[in-house]
């Protein structure tokens, strides 16, 4: 009897090339997030190196996890696990509220930890609540990812120092926008591996087009080894603060609901319909993989949506391309040198790419809400005040100065406060009772009569 495709091990050269091409899919997205919060704690350019190195080799070790599988931890599914982009912001939060810099790594690493093994406890349990965190949920929160992360791309675009007399100075706006268009053009004008790795030609051209304005420093790759180890515990041992904690396990549960979502939508994909035990084996690949990122200093991982579409668009299957894909980001761990290539990268550069990265997470999310009966005034209401609530941080920052700093660790995070008021909203005009059905009102400013008299 022929092997299922997902289970299918191709020709040596094939596994290789398709691997290759889901890393290509996914680099940018797993070194953004150590580049955001490596900045704000204001690492070196060498320590930087080490934490995007860790996150690359952390997600190999996840992504082996979620293909491979071992006892009852692993979809089994071309499944790839990254740095989550829904931990940014709240990590971002934590740095921002530590006053001793050195101290916020540690700090987030705790956190991380924490929600890992809560998390891995809870997936069995999370697998069967599913139904409180349907499209309108996930939808309004995955377009807050996308919404809280655009302002670090912009902040990006306008230079390296904020402090500096250049920053936001034309060339480097010009920089941003050149990156940007180049990676629009791609995306516009060609096909297949060109245009999923769009961005990451972006970066490249960008960096040698910024050379003659002085703004590229090669000094990381010429201080980097050749083949190095992520050590454990490398910015200190973890710190467990109650606030970093919650905010983390907010993040958790946003992660879990994201990737079971994604597990779903794969199992149509491969014709393997992920069953209620499969989506319970893959959360624990997610969460242990989590919990163990931060030894060897890495962040929480999750599901990575980019390489399901590049399943989709390529009708590879197999488990172990992606498998081999994970082999290539933990050899790219153990090479500090080919992690330290990200860090040449100028910060406009970064800019014009992240508007287009960031800017497709939050697109993704518009695309759920496509999904969430919106012509339903209930779910309506609900997308409104979660994504007001969310976007509250972004828009006026200093919106909860009168609250104290451990709340602020949260409370500062739009992702964390507008997924708790999204599932909430969800169970009280959702679950709790029965509202107005769903044909007598289609806007929340509209009158249920009025609408019946049309009709």
């Amino acid at each position: 009897m022929a092997a299922h495709p997902v289970d299918e091990k191709l020709s040596p050269l094939k596994m290789a090339t398709s691997g290759l091409q889901h890393v290509a899919a996914m680099y940018a997205g797993v070194v953004a997030p150590p580049l955001i919060v490596g900045a704000a704690v204001g690492l070196s350019a060498t320590d930087l190196t080490f934490l995007t190195g860790a996150c690359l080799f952390t997600a190999g070790l996840a992504t082996f996890l979620q293909t491979l599988g071992i006892w009852k931890i692993g979809a089994r599914l071309p499944f790839v696990n990254g740095v989550t982009f829904a931990g940014v912001a709240p990590m971002t939060a934590v740095v921002a509220s530590t006053e001793d810099k050195s101290d916020a790594l540690p700090i987030i690493f705790g956190a991380v930890i924490v929600a890992g093994l809560l998390g891995f406890v809870a997936a069995p349990f999370f697998s069967k609540a599913i139904r409180f965190f349907p499209p309108v949920v996930t939808g309004s929160v995955i377009t807050l990812i996308g919404v809280s992360l655009l302002p670090v791309a912009f902040g990006w675009a306008q230079g390296p120092d904020p402090k500096a007399d250049d920053y936001g100075s034309t060339t480097f706006l010009a920089l941003a926008g050149i990156t940007l268009l180049i990676v629009l053009l791609l995306r516009r004008f060609t096909r297949g591996f060109v245009k999923q790795i769009a961005v990451l030609l972006g970066l490249i051209v960008g960096t040698l087009v910024a050379i003659p304005f002085g703004v590229t420093d090669f000094s990381p790759v010429a201080h980097a080894d050749v083949v190095g180890f992520p050590t454990p515990f490398h910015f200190g041992a973890p710190q467990f603060q109650l606030a970093a904690i919650l905010s983390l396990c907010v993040v958790m549960v946003v992660s879990m609901t994201e990737s079971t979502a994604d597990m779903l939508a794969l199992g149509e994909i491969v014709e393997r319909p992920a069953d209620e035990r499969t989506i319970a084996a893959g959360l624990r690949a997610d969460t242990l993989g989590s919990a163990l990122s931060p030894l060897f200093n890495g962040f929480m991982c999750s599901a990575f949506a980019q390489n399901i579409g590049l399943v989709a668009m390529t009708r590879i299957r197999s488990r172990y391309v992606v498998a081999t894909g994970g082999g290539f980001l933990v050899l790219m761990g153990l090479c500090p040198m080919a992690a330290s290539l990200i860090a040449v990268v100028p910060r406009p550069v970064l800019g014009g790419a992240g508007i287009v990265l960031f800017g497709s997470v939050a697109a993704s999310g518009i695309q759920t809400l496509m999904r969430a009966g919106l012509e339903r005034d209930n779910n309506v209401l609900i997308v409104a005040v979660s994504l007001a609530v969310g976007i509250i941080p972004i828009t006026a920052p200093g919106f909860y100065h009168a609250f104290p700093e451990t709340a602020k660790i949260v409370l500062d995070s739009g992702i964390s406060t507008g997924c708790v008021t999204a599932v909430v909203l969800n169970l009280l005009f959702n679950h709790l009772g029965k509202g107005r059905e769903a044909h007598d009102v289609t806007h929340p400013m509209e009158a249920g009569e009025e609408i019946a008299a049309v009709h």
